[in-house]
């Protein structure tokens, strides 16, 4: 009998996005399929242990009840420092959990940006997503959108501060200047709306400032865009692809984390009701901005499309939402990819990206060393 694949689907975390992270996990271990896939579940909590086995597990009760069962691996646990040894190393033991590709899905920083990624590297263990680059860009929203917008890639307007940096007053007569009221305000990295708040008039500027740096010193202040949202799912990696075009219609002002995973009031619709060139549009945008920022496995990009019809890139994420609601998995099952076909689809290409910078390392040979110089000849 074939083994099963081994896969370390690691979830939780230090972020924010703590409960949205439970929540995908616990969707995606339902749907692996058993028969191929040995599941090691490893759960990050808050404040930043890591547990496998049944204490994993029970981070998860919150997010699901019906898991399907899953082998038990150890107790807490951390990632080698030996990249020979490929697994997780539980502390005290030295035994190892060899695994043969880990899908980390963790929301927001200390998982989406770049953080885990370059331990992952570090410890040569394949892993499903963007490498260290692409996820630390898409977490950045100041340092995203610069890179869009060298890339010509359409966004709205916006500028960065950071808290202290500047007087209330001074910060609001330069958000009336170059953005105008109302605006959001967000902090710079984070997701899932999270410390976000829209702005109507300058005496409310300080107050959400505040409220974005208790998650990041680094704030992002964007123009207020009058237009609908829309969403587009990438999966690949050299030749990536993008999925049929849904749109979000919040059911509050604006699509913030209540409407998202509280009320969920929004409407999704899919495919979206736009014209089929305003769709193509989006799409090629997506993949633009997939590409702008060296990303491979998935990502979503976020669009506005103005009244004038204007698209814009509002935001690329790395490590979209996998829950039952999520849009990244509904726009594929859209596109013909049902949600354990997509699992299997990301799997494969985080097995396909690792092998072949495995075989770029290989390949590599260093210059042989220079013949020393005297020193009078190197004093010429």
């Amino acid at each position: 009998m074939e083994r099963r694949m081994r896969v370390g689907v690691v979830y939780g975390g230090r972020s924010g996005e703590h409960e949205v992270s439970l929540r995908s996990a616990a969707s995606i271990i339902a749907a692996l399929d058993p028969a191929r896939y040995e599941v090691v579940p490893v759960a990050i909590t808050k404040d930043g242990r890591w547990l496998t086995g049944p204490e994993s597990l029970k981070v998860l009760e919150a997010a699901q009840r019906d898991l399907a069962p899953i082998p038990e691996h150890g107790s807490e646990v951390t990632l080698p420092a030996d990249p020979t040894r490929h697994g997780l190393l539980p502390l005290g033991h030295g035994r190892v959990t060899p695994l043969d590709v880990v899908f980390p899905v963790l929301h927001g920083t200390y998982g989406e940006d770049g953080t885990i990624q370059g331990l992952l590297e570090l410890a040569q263990v394949p892993y499903v997503g963007a490498g260290v680059l692409a996820s630390a860009v898409g977490m950045d929203k100041a340092i995203m959108k610069s890179v869009f917008h060298d890339a010509g890639i359409p966004v709205c307007r916006w500028l960065v501060t950071r808290i202290g940096a500047e007087d209330a007053d001074a910060l609001a007569r330069r958000v009336g200047s170059d953005l105008g009221f109302p605006c959001f305000v967000k902090p710079a990295n984070l997701g899932s709306s999270v410390g976000i708040t829209k702005v109507r008039a300058a005496a409310g500027l300080a107050a959400a400032v505040a409220e974005a740096g208790a998650y990041d010193p680094k704030v992002v202040i964007e123009e207020a865009v009058d237009g609908r949202e829309f969403e587009c799912a990438v999966l690949g990696n050299d030749a990536p692809q993008a999925s049929v075009v849904g749109e979000l219609i919040p059911s509050r002002e604006f699509y913030d984390y209540a409407d998202k995973y509280v009320e969920q009031g929004a409407e999704i619709v899919i495919p979206a009701r736009i014209p089929a060139e305003t769709a193509e549009a989006m799409r090629a945008l997506a993949l633009r901005a997939f590409c702008a920022v060296d990303g491979s496995g998935l990502a979503r990009v976020d669009f506005f499309l103005e009244r004038a019809g204007r698209i814009l890139v509002n935001e690329i994420n790395t490590m979209p939402g996998f829950t039952a609601i999520s849009m990244y998995p509904k726009l594929w099952e859209a596109s013909g990819l049902a949600y354990p076909a997509l699992l299997d689809r990301l799997i494969a290409l985080a097995l396909e990206r690792h092998a072949a910078r495995g075989k770029r390392r290989l390949s590599f040979t260093p210059p042989a060393p220079a013949a020393p110089m005297s020193y009078r000849r190197a004093r010429r």
